[in-house]
């Protein structure tokens, strides 16, 4: 592997995960480590920026991630921006002809998303979405079943991701409460989920959505004595139609009491079924239809399939550790890199971000208009 180096642009708590990853891909990989360099990093102020690089040990610090993107040593740059700086980064970066990584959401519209996929097409540079979730080795072994038709004829799905970030009243406002900036359960996590299923059972057809605020007043960031209107959602309900005909539905909680980060998929077919939970990631449930049901139930029953860490050229360390978030980051930038690497088309690509765009769109309105709408 040619050494390659990357820009951060954003370093919030996800900036933090991401490097984390960056650091681990010689230890999973068997690497020289000098192969993968964080140049710099550019964050919304000067001294948040410093504090970064000193943390990372990079060279450059920025509050102007164009300064950044100029730097010769960089090859591929890192969106980690809140949602409506995206579009800027990603088209700016694709214009140099840097290779683009991007956290979910895409954008803030389909019309900006669209705008994204066009820049890096135009520009021919390797471009791929942070859908961290598709590395679970559970569900790459999920769209294998799948694809070799071992569940059959798709009849129904559920997908669920819960969180309880903002279960408490007096936590004050930010960005992800305010709709003009893209916040929302929907955006924030939804795109995840919403994802999976396009992936695994997609592409999505048709949507009806029900979108809730639960808490529509909280304490204003700069006062907490004001209160201020919250304009996003906290939680969703969607039913969805794939383009096979299978319906199913998706639910996302920011307001998920009891739940910690909590993401599952169940798949229900006439050959078979699967089951999979983020809580339990070591393993992906099976149900084989073929199974003999005698004497007494025979061999029928949910199967627990062995996972845990069976990347393809995972080297170590112990592949018998179950999978974590932070795991399934390092498989996705080094499929990213790997595809960098060897000049093919990287998967999932921001026009996977774009599907997931359409998807969320078409949601917005439906519960706006209380009907079913195409997907566009």
């Amino acid at each position: 592997m040619k050494p390659i180096g990357i820009a951060l642009i954003g370093y919030g708590g996800i900036g933090r995960v991401h490097a984390q990853a960056y650091r681990a891909l010689p230890f999973h990989y068997g690497f020289p480590s000098d192969t993968i360099r964080i140049v710099g990093v550019a964050t919304a102020h000067h001294q948040s920026a410093q504090r970064a690089a000193r943390e990372l040990g990079c060279e450059v610090a920025t509050d102007d991630f164009r300064v950044l993107l100029e730097h010769p040593e960089v090859d591929m740059i890192d969106c980690m921006t809140p949602n409506p700086q995206h579009h800027a980064v990603v088209c700016a970066a694709a214009q140099l002809g840097k290779h683009v990584y991007c956290e979910k959401p895409l954008a803030l519209t389909v019309a900006e998303a669209q705008e994204m996929v066009d820049a890096v097409d135009t520009a021919k540079v390797a471009n791929q979405m942070t859908f961290n979730f598709r590395f679970f080795p559970a569900l790459i072994r999920a769209q294998q079943l799948i694809a070799e038709g071992r569940i059959g004829r798709i009849f129904s799905f559920h997908g669920r991701y819960f969180r309880p970030s903002y279960i408490n009243p007096q936590r004050p406002m930010t960005w992800r409460l305010e709709k003009q900036y893209g916040g929302g359960a929907l955006t924030d996590i939804g795109s995840h989920i919403i994802d999976i299923v396009n992936w695994l059972l997609g592409p999505i057809h048709s949507v009806y959505a029900t979108l809730e605020t639960l808490i529509d007043r909280r304490p204003a960031a700069d006062n907490p004595q004001r209160m201020a209107k919250v304009t996003v959602d906290d939680l969703n309900l969607l039913q969805l139609r794939v383009a096979h005909g299978a319906l199913g539905t998706i639910e996302v909680s920011r307001m998920g009491t009891g739940t910690t980060n909590d993401m599952s998929i169940e798949i229900y077919g006439s050959e078979g079924a699967l089951r999979f939970y983020s809580n339990n990631p070591s393993w992906l449930e099976y149900f084989d239809n073929s199974a003999d049901n005698q004497p007494l139930g025979g061999r029928r029953g949910f199967r627990k399939l062995e996972t845990v860490q069976h990347y393809e050229h995972q080297k170590a360390p112990d592949w018998t550790m179950p999978a974590n978030f932070v795991r399934t980051h390092a498989e996705c930038q080094y499929q990213f890199i790997q595809a960098i690497q060897e000049r093919r088309t990287a998967s999932p690509s921001l026009k996977a971000g774009l599907e997931v765009q359409q998807v969320m769109e078409a949601a917005q309105q439906s519960s706006t208009q209380g009907q079913w709408v195409d997907v566009a």
